[in-house]
Parts: C-alpha cells; structure tokens; sequence
C-alpha cells in the first residue's frame, strides 16, 4: 500500500464490519456507521460546549488562545492527515478525536482535580470516564435510547485511547480500581478493555499528543509566558528555529506560525513513517490483529518520543503551573468546590431534570448527579452560578 494512496489498509475497522451499536439500528444509506458516529458527535449539546471551555486560559483572557473546541478541532485535522497516511479509516479516527474531551469540565485540569477531591469518597472523577457518560447516558436527544448510541469501535477508542485499562483477568493496570463509570458500562457492552483499540484511536490519540505539544508552545509565546529564545535548547523546536532563522526578516507572528506549522509537520512524518515499520514488522492481516498486538502500532519514533517529552517538560514549570496560570487555576478549583458544595446540600436549585429522577437510597447518587451536572458546564456558565449564590465571584484573571 502506498503512503496516503486512499486505499483502505488491511488492518483498518471496517465499518461494513462493525461491531454494531448496543442498540440496534436501521443502518444509512448515505453514511457509514462511523461516518455516522462524528457527525452525532458533531451535533451534540457537550460538543457545542467545548467552545467555552478552558484549555489553559480561560476564555476571557484573549480571543486568541485554544479552548477545548479549537483543540478538539486540530486534533481531528492532525487524526484524519495520519489516518489517510497510514491507510486508516478517516471518519472513525476523526470520530476517535472530535469525541476524545466531551468529559472535560469548565476549567479544564484544574475542575477535574477539584471535583476528583469532592468525589474522593465516591469513586473519584476522571475525565475519560466522563467522556463514556456523555456518550452513553448523559446526552439525551433521541427517542430510542439515551447517550449518542454510538459503534463499538467508536467507544471502545474513546475509552481506551491511550491504551489497555486492564490485563486478560481484569485487574487494572492504573490504579486499584476501574473509573466507575467505566466499570458499570462494561457490565452491559464489554469493550474489551484488556486490548488496545483500533489504529485509527491510537492514531487519534498521538493527534492529541501533537497537538498539544504545538498550540501549546503557541499559546504561552503568545501570552508571553516564555519567548523563543528559550525554546532554542529543546530538540527538534531548537533545530527548527535555527532553520527558520536564514528565511530572511520575518516578525515575530509570522516566525512564531512557521514554527508551529513544522513542529507538526515532522511529528507527523515521524509518526507515519514509524508506524509503518511497526505494522511492516507486526504484519496484521485485520483490525483485531491490531487490538492484539500487545503493543501500540501507531507512534513515535525514540527520538521523537524525547522530543515530545522534553516539550512537556519545559511546558509543565512555564506554562501549566506558571504562577499566573497557577493563580487563576487554584481560583476556578474554588468556584467548582463551592457549587458542588451548594448544590450537594441545595439539589432542588439544580435545574429539574437534574434535580430528581436518581435513587436516593443510594448515598453516591446525589453527589455524582451533582458532578454530572458541574461538569456539564462552561466556564461562563459556572462563573455565573456561582454568582448567583455567592456574595463573592473570584474573576480568574
């Protein structure tokens, strides 16, 4: 198979040999299932939501900056440019990317640890996890069934992107337990969470990496968070930087866009060409050989596994927990603790929907609708709770 022939690849999902969606459907007649599966994704409340929702800065910072939205959409460009490369099956890898942050909550990483402590004594919050209760549970659109109904496949990458949760006897392989949602959902549709997913959610799942990496390193120059000539020392976005540097007199937005641009470009390249040594050397004959493999067929090559790490070394002390950032973050912890305390002890304050319907002789019920809820949220529409039953509103700036 030629590199980016469009030539559908051995080894990719098949979507004429899905798996199925647990409830069953009528299939279209225009569009694959997986086709079918981004465009749900596409059209759903938690999607629209991610327009407002932190990335690293907070939305009233700069019209500039990522949210989850505009990082969910690079990430989709960057899966689908590996998967056509690799011989993948695009819609299911960009199905893979555009659904990878639905459970993020408002405030990104910093109301993730603070509703995680506020549910210490119920099973903890994970983002990932929350991701399977949008898509199974939470989302309420259609007639038949709650969540999105989504394929097999599709699930199992939105679970398992980042490889196995658990060995062949189920004993998982982070931490002493499963994320409860996850546990309860695989109760009803086993994802096989032993087993690594399909390529095209290994290849959504390095997009992640790279995109990361890229707008990230983007975002802090522009908020001036480090400058270029600290980034000299780190390979590959050094080596670029002293390439750039004999393209003549360019200011500093546009030198700053040719760096992004290359960054992502030679990961890339790098991830095309070794995953093709990977499958070369692995040969699977089909897409379970994929899941079987006891490895991840789509990666890094060492030395850009460094690179990469090296990135989010220097990123992790200058940008993540910069004091600015840090600042605002410890803030929006607060706004997030305080309404989950609030609504815990207030439930009817909650809109109706989410007010009843749960079991309330279950003593996790209540603060896991709460989270459920909170997470939900944007930024703008938490600060905005928050105000309503605060007398004082941190502005996280």
């Amino acid at each position: 198979m030629a590199v980016g022939s469009g030539v559908r690849a051995v080894y990719a999902a098949d979507p004429a040999k899905s798996r199925g969606r647990l409830v069953a459907e009528r299939p279209s007649p225009s569009r694959s299932d997986f086709r079918r599966d981004c465009d749900r994704i596409i059209h759903s409340a938690a999607f629209r939501r991610l327009a407002h929702k932190t990335q690293v800065f907070v939305y009233h910072e700069g019209d500039h900056y990522r949210t989850r939205l505009t990082h969910t959409l690079e990430v989709t460009q960057i899966a689908r440019s590996l998967a056509r490369a690799l011989g993948l099956d695009e819609d299911l890898a960009e199905a893979s990317a555009l659904g990878h942050d639905l459970g993020h909550t408002p405030f990104g990483h910093a109301g993730e640890r603070a509703l995680d402590g506020c549910l210490a004594d119920h099973g903890g919050f994970d983002h990932n996890a929350q991701t399977l209760s949008v898509v199974t549970r939470l989302e309420r659109r259609y007639a038949k069934f709650d969540g999105l109904n989504l394929t097999w496949e599709t699930l199992e990458g939105l679970v398992k992107h980042n490889g196995p949760l658990t060995d062949r006897s189920g004993k998982p392989l982070h931490g002493s337990a499963l994320p409860r949602a996850v546990a309860d959902y695989v109760r009803v549709n086993d994802l096989e969470l032993w087993s690594y997913p399909s390529a095209e959610a290994q290849a959504a799942a390095i997009a992640d990496d790279i995109a990361y990496d890229a707008h990230d390193i983007d975002d802090g120059l522009r908020a001036d968070l480090f400058g270029l000539h600290e980034l000299a020392s780190l390979p590959l976005v050094g080596d670029i930087l002293r390439a750039t540097a004999g393209l003549g007199s360019m200011d500093l937005p546009r030198r700053v866009h040719e760096l992004i641009r290359r960054v992502i470009t030679r990961m890339i390249e790098d991830v095309t060409s070794e995953s093709c040594r990977r499958i070369e050397e692995l040969a699977p004959a089909s897409a379970e050989d994929v899941r079987r493999a006891g490895a991840a067929v789509v990666g890094f090559t060492p030395g850009m596994a460094a690179a990469d790490r090296a990135i989010k070394d220097f990123l992790w002390p200058r940008m993540y927990r910069h004091p600015r950032v840090q600042r605002i973050m410890e803030d929006a912890e607060q706004v997030v603790r305080d309404l989950f305390r609030y609504y815990t002890a207030h439930p009817d304050e909650m809109p109706e929907e989410w007010a009843h319907g749960f079991d309330p002789s279950d003593p996790h019920a209540l603060a896991r609708r709460v989270a459920d809820y909170i997470a939900g949220m944007t930024d703008r529409y938490a600060l905005g709770e928050h105000a309503r039953v605060f007398p004082e509103t941190p502005e996280l700036r």
